[in-house]
Parts: C-alpha cells; structure tokens; sequence
C-alpha cells in the first residue's frame, strides 16, 4: 500500500473498531480516527479521507476535521499562544501548528496573522511552519509556462504592484493597473501567467486568459457577448466580485461602459442581463 503522508489528507481503510474510534489500516499498527470524529455509518472495512498529524504524545492521528493547509502550502494563520520555544497558530484541528523561535521573523504576537510554510521537521518528524518563506521560493528552475493557470496567494506590495506567491513554488509580479478589486496580504486567488521573461521574472494576471486580451473595455464587453450568444447575465445589481472574476473590470467600469453602449445602440439592458443589438 501507498506510504501514509503527515500532513496531508489520505485515503485509508478503517481495519477495526474500539471503544475509543477506529483504527485505520497503515500498514503496521494502525492509525486512531477518535471516534469524535467518525461518522455515525463507519464501518469496517470502509474507506475514508481523513488528515493525518501527530498529537501531542507523537503518535499518528486522523482526523476528519478540515486543516487550513497542507504541507507545502502557504498560508496565512492566525497566532493562538506565544511561548519561550516558538508559537502556536490556529490550524483548524484540535492541536495547534507550531511555529519554532528560530523560524520565526520578528517574534510572532498572539492574536496577530501570520503567513507561512508548512513542513515536515526533519528530528521530530511532525508538521511545524516556519515564517522564513522568500528563501523556499524561486524562479530559477520555472514549473510553469505563459498562459497557464495558477494559484496566488497575495505575499507583499512592491512598487510595481503586488509580489504574488505562484503554486507555493515562485513569485511573481501583479501590476497595479491590473488590481480591479481589493486585495490583502494572504488573500488566495485564481489567475494565469501573462509573460515571463529572460531572466524567469514573472508578470501574473486574476481571472482567465481568454479574458484578458489587449483590447478597450468596450472592445471586451462586446466580443464577450459574441462569444455568448449575444446576451450575459450581467447588469447594474449583478455582485462587483463576479463581474470582476467575469470580465477582469471593476463594477464601476462595467457600469460607465455598458452605459456608453447603450448610447451608442450596441447593446440593451433587460431585467435580468445586457443583450447584443443587431443592425437591421
């Protein structure tokens, strides 16, 4: 069978039942799913996905509680408690992620966010996080090629925009004229890669690559509309999030251009969207 991994979620069969919960099958003695966290139909010899971590006795537990992040990721995390060896983040589970002193910046506060990396501790083999991040990201060796899509995570403001982490793996540049929305530090995103260039510097882009074409916002709406059959679900209530993720514009520019539109007798509103006007 597949080695179990700590810190992500897994998919193990249940290979007896205690007092206490299940025992999952690993392959040697068995992982404890408590039974606080089984689902009433478990049954032996079912599969379940389920969170493996150790608790605070170092032994291997499952869990079907949702983790806020795996190993590898980045995250942005809360800070429950500080003690002379390292702090605590809320990590969704019912033990806390363990930030050491060494691996933190500038002292960690509790009730202050935090992003960070979670990764296996080589001596204790647990999950810790460590706040040292910019050294665990480069664009030397590139996993990622022009127009494909990638998670962002919103890393620090630059004077060009907005640095952005890219599949927890590099970094890479959100310009300010490509910010129609309100963006925070830790903020997790969908977006694409719009050019890199020689020296592995990359520009990214929110939304999809068959939004972002070099045209007018007028030129967008309206090429959109072709591609839908003429009408979009779309108008002055629609929510500003949606048209943005839609279109790549602001709600205001949506606004001002479909209004200087429906002067020209290129498009129509109706109740529920715009619709394309056709020449007679």
């Amino acid at each position: 069978m597949d080695p179990v991994l700590v810190g992500q979620y897994n998919t193990l069969k249940v290979s007896r039942k205690v007092d206490f919960g299940f025992y999952l099958d690993d392959g040697e003695e068995g992982i404890l799913l408590p039974k606080r966290f089984a689902p009433r139909t478990l049954r032996i010899g079912d599969e379940i996905n389920v969170f493996v971590y150790h608790d605070s006795d170092n032994r291997l537990i499952a869990t079907t509680q949702k983790a806020k992040a795996c190993v590898g990721e980045i995250v942005r995390m809360k800070c429950i408690s500080v003690t002379g060896l390292g702090a605590f983040l809320d990590w969704g589970l019912m033990k806390d992620l363990f930030v050491p002193k060494s691996k933190q910046l500038g002292g960690m506060r509790e009730g202050a966010e935090y992003l960070v990396k979670l990764y296996i501790d080589e001596q204790t083999g647990r999950v810790a996080a460590t706040e040292k991040i910019e050294s665990l990201l480069n664009n030397e060796e590139l996993t990622v090629k022009e127009k494909d899509i990638v998670d962002l995570l919103v890393y620090r403001q630059s004077e060009l925009g907005w640095v952005m982490i890219i599949n927890n793996l590099h970094t890479g540049i959100l310009h300010s004229n490509e910010v129609y929305t309100t963006i925070h530090v830790g903020d997790k995103m969908q977006g694409f890669v719009k050019t890199i260039r020689p020296d592995n510097k990359i520009d990214v882009v929110l939304g999809k690559p068959g939004f972002q074409k070099v045209e007018d916002e007028a030129g967008k709406i309206l090429r959109l509309l072709v591609e839908n059959n003429g009408y979009l679900p779309y108008h002055d209530k629609s929510d500003p999030q949606e048209i943005y993720d839609f279109f790549g514009m602001s709600k205001k520019t949506f606004k001002m251009t479909t209004g200087t539109l429906y002067k020209q007798h290129k498009i129509a509103f109706t109740q529920t969207g715009i619709q394309l006007v056709t020449a007679e």
